[in-house]
């Protein structure tokens, strides 16, 4: 009985540093994404929300809208792409005020399409987008975040590698 209490005792203050680490267990982040995809430029939004193993390993789910009108023989074409992606990150940095981040982002890419006269329609793909960023510390709580996408889409068979994502925005660290 008295190893057993001298165990837990040992075993108790051995878990006291991991009571004092200082990374957010979690992150959720919105803002603005600009998406620069085979020579269209888009406005949109950008959300994700990542979760946090330890100091250097999380998971991300992304989600992103971006948004434009293009003109199509005279006609005005509202086309909407949406993207939800998920994976790992890797963090370089928590202590410090600013930290850089890399990702590898897979899933999926949903586009829709409207004209006035011609109806509407929709389209799904893959997609992955690989990059990374900064968050720059506010407070324990806010940072501002700017990041960099190289975005590919595959789409009922037609490729795209040409496309890069801005995105900047707040992140809510917990």
């Amino acid at each position: 009985m008295k190893k057993l209490v001298i165990l837990f005792c040992f075993v108790g203050l051995l878990s006291f540093p991991l009571l004092a680490q200082d990374y957010p267990k979690a992150e959720i982040f919105g803002g603005y994404q600009f998406l620069h995809s085979e020579g269209e430029n888009t406005n949109g939004w950008n959300a994700s929300l990542t979760g946090n193993f330890n100091k250097y390993l999380g998971v991300t789910g992304d989600f992103g809208g971006a948004y434009e009108t293009v003109d199509v023989l005279g006609t005005n074409v509202n086309v909407r792409a949406y993207t939800y992606t998920g994976g790992p990150v890797l963090n370089l940095n928590h202590e410090g005020t600013v930290n850089p981040f890399v990702h590898a982002l897979f899933g999926g890419v949903h586009f829709t399409g409207s004209a006035p006269g011609f109806g509407s329609g929709s389209l799904n793909g893959f997609t992955m987008m690989y990059g990374g960023g900064a968050d720059l510390k506010m407070s324990k709580l806010f940072a501002l975040r700017g990041q960099v996408d190289w975005v590919y889409l595959r789409v009922s068979g037609v490729s795209s590698s040409k496309n890069v994502r801005l995105s900047t925005g707040i992140v809510l660290r917990f």
